[in-house]
């Protein structure tokens, strides 16, 4: 952090308003980029991406200068886009009613190439566990994970983000994925259809 983003830092976390806006203006369409890629939806990313913003300034206090504000920062609305899928049981996906012939008198099968209701149901529950798993892992491996497999982030940029080498983000990606197959398969409430490879 430069001496200019540490004087913003001091100065809103005793209330300055005026400091904290100077502060995030330039992290605000990078907060809603990353709220955007979670929630696939545009008004469901500007709530929640200004929700992460007021939790920054009501938690800015907590803030020691350990890392980047940005990563901080990143971590909140990471942490705010899951609360909002958990608790709205968000998936990218949505299962259409299957349609029923009139009558019952006979169906003509025509190939269909979208994926069946039950593949579709099986990608819900996997996408459950996976939420469910990423939660449970500690926030290096799971921020990684995050922002490459969910917010499609070089290594480069993710590198970038963390303020770490890039050797060091390979190797939380890589033992955060293996920690995520371990929970999922330990999961003793997995979904009947059985998720064998997480990633």
């Amino acid at each position: 952090m430069n001496d200019k983003e540490i004087l913003l830092i001091k100065r809103s976390q005793k209330g300055d308003v005026d400091a904290f806006e100077s502060l995030i203006s330039d992290n605000t369409k990078f907060v809603y980029n990353i709220a955007l890629k979670m929630l696939k939806n545009k008004e469901d990313a500007e709530d929640i991406s200004q929700e992460a913003l007021i939790k920054v300034y009501k938690n800015i206090d907590s803030f020691n200068m350990d890392s980047s504000f940005r990563t901080w920062m990143y971590r909140i609305v990471v942490n705010t886009c899951l609360d909002h899928m958990r608790k709205n049981k968000i998936t990218t996906v949505s299962i259409d009613k299957p349609i029923i012939a009139e009558h019952n008198e006979f169906q003509v099968e025509i190939e269909d190439k979208r994926p069946s209701p039950e593949a579709l149901l099986e990608r819900k529950e996997t996408q459950k566990l996976v939420i469910k798993a990423l939660n449970q892992l500690d926030d290096c491996f799971k921020t990684a994970i995050i922002l490459r497999d969910i917010n499609d982030l070089s290594y480069e940029e993710i590198a970038d983000i963390l303020t770490c080498s890039l050797g060091t983000v390979k190797s939380r990606i890589s033992r955060g994925r293996q920690k995520l197959k371990e929970i999922m398969e330990k999961d003793e409430n997995r979904s009947l259809y059985g998720i064998r490879k997480v990633v």
